[in-house]
């Protein structure tokens, strides 16, 4: 059975592996993407800091097949926050991990003083956008703040009640 938890240092490089493998599958590894961030190699550190927290999807036998997180929005209101770089690996999918992570990473966002969740997608994340709606989030017209992925076309945000 799949389980998460928070991620640790020596997650890093498989995280960043399972980054670099899905964004490519959905046409989202050229310029403006998140596949491009700095933090995409030091991901337990980049989530180390207060108000931001990262948890990961293991195996059985511990291996890493996904993650998802939340962080203050850069150059956002006080009070938002984003839901980042949550990603499985295929074999992870379709068992309903994604779903239980972001119920998770929202209830950690809430309890972390949050008030909003921030995300952005692009078209072709299908699966992705029927969960985000699933879960109360609605469509916005334009992206907040400034996460420097201008190649993503969606975006959503849900109040954390």
């Amino acid at each position: 059975m799949l389980s998460f938890r928070p991620i640790r240092p020596e997650d890093d490089a498989a995280v960043a592996a399972i980054i670099r493998t899905v964004m490519p599958e959905f046409g989202a590894d050229g310029p403006g993407f998140a596949i491009h961030d700095p933090e995409v190699d030091h991901m337990n550190a980049a989530y180390s800091v207060p108000g931001a927290a990262y948890f990961v999807v293991v195996n059985p036998e511990g291996r890493v097949l996904g993650g998802a997180g939340v962080a203050a929005l850069e150059g956002g209101e006080p009070g938002v926050c984003e839901l980042r770089k949550m990603y499985f690996l295929r074999e992870a999918r379709g068992q309903g991990l994604g779903e239980a992570m972001l119920r998770h990473c929202l209830s950690v966002a809430k309890d972390l003083g949050y008030r909003t969740c921030y995300l952005e997608t692009l078209s072709g994340m299908d699966q992705a956008i029927r969960l985000y709606k699933k879960l109360g989030f609605k469509p916005l017209c334009a992206p907040l703040g400034r996460t420097g992925h201008g190649g993503c076309d969606h975006w959503f945000a849900q109040e954390l009640a």
